[in-house]
């Protein structure tokens, strides 16, 4: 089965595009939040339209192969009356669900509050099953007024509210001196942060081990009162096996395994990189071993990264979250003026 295919556009020419097997939407935006009418309507069209960032030239995306999507999202519930669409067409798909607790903080001005997050992860849970939906507390953050503790506490309230509605809990430290974005947008858009005082927001390894603990500590009591909770890092070097919490996958070929397992297609492709060949005399073979982890790691990711090969369809730029630590927008200004030119009939979510 090709990873390359021709396909007519809705203006009549014939170009080259991508199939995917497992779409990410998406890393650089929410997806589910702001464009969940644009998504179903390039997936009734059967492709859309990526740009590069860095040359603008443009990748077309055919939705022909695709058997997983991953949905990343801060509020999904804009999504939730669409997914059937997705049923119909035999597309599987989980969701990453961030819900952090910054309401005091303003770091996130634009999400809905902690309460109405929590309900929308209990209805998504409830309706999809709780092993779809991941819980994502990331980043996590320390400023002169909010000290690790203070944010064991947060998590350990949430994780009250979202007991028995998710199987794990994935969280990393922010990263302030790797992007410069997120050092202006602290600075500009909190009161927590001046220029002098913003390094104090990057974690030392002594406050990664002291909220590994703590987490950890969380774990286990939730575990003793019959809830299972796994903890993982995402993109993070630092080893915290003793605290029994390992490197995430958020696009996980494991999970999708556990969760698909009768999609023999889409098992074929976990287990070697390819769609069988639906031609083939022989059937689909799986004596041969499946290849290991490594080769099937998405090489565009950070070395940390567990991800597995996907195609991120999202752009940066037009998040309308404005959360103060994100690296995927440059200003407000910009993704305002984004947001004006985007149409939910549109190929891409902006050009």
């Amino acid at each position: 089965m090709p990873d390359k295919l021709l396909i007519i556009t809705s203006s009549g020419e014939l170009v080259e595009a991508s199939a995917p097997v497992i779409i990410s939407a998406s890393r650089s935006t929410d997806v589910p939040a702001f464009y969940a009418q644009w998504f179903i309507n390039r997936l009734r069209a059967g492709y859309c339209v990526w740009y590069n960032p860095f040359n603008q030239r443009p990748m077309y995306i055919s939705f022909q192969n695709c058997k997983v999507v991953v949905f990343w999202t801060k509020n999904p519930r804009p999504i939730l009356p669409l997914l059937h669409e997705l049923d119909e067409r035999g597309i599987h798909y989980y969701f990453q669900f961030t819900l952090n607790d910054y309401d005091n903080e303003g770091f996130e001005p634009n999400v809905p509050s902690v309460e109405q997050r929590v309900e929308t992860f209990r209805e998504l849970s409830e309706r999809i099953g709780r092993e779809r939906v991941i819980w994502r507390f990331d980043p996590l953050i320390v400023t002169p007024q909010l000290s690790v503790r203070d944010l064991l506490k947060k998590v350990w309230n949430l994780g009250n509210q979202l007991r028995g509605l998710t199987d794990k809990l994935v969280f990393s430290f922010i990263d302030i001196l790797g992007y410069r974005k997120v050092q202006a947008n602290l600075v500009k858009e909190t009161n927590q942060f001046s220029k002098e005082t913003i390094e104090q927001a990057e974690f030392t390894q002594a406050q990664m081990n002291e909220i590994a603990d703590g987490l950890a500590k969380c774990r286990d009591r939730w575990h003793d009162e019959g809830w299972d909770l796994q903890l993982a890092t995402c993109g993070e070097q630092i080893d915290l096996d003793k605290y029994g919490i390992e490197h995430n996958r958020c696009i996980d070929g494991e999970l999708m395994k556990r969760l698909w397992a009768d999609d023999k297609d889409l098992l074929y492709y976990l287990n070697y990189g390819e769609l069988p060949d639906k031609n083939s005399l022989f059937g689909m073979d799986f004596s041969r071993p499946p290849l290991s982890p490594e080769k099937m790691k998405d090489k565009g990711q950070r070395l940390a990264c567990g991800c597995m090969t996907s195609k991120d369809i999202g752009m940066y730029n037009t998040c309308s979250h404005f959360c103060a630590y994100c690296y995927a927008n440059t200003s407000r200004e910009v993704v305002e003026k984004n947001r004006k030119r985007h149409s939910g009939e549109a190929e891409s979510i902006i050009r």
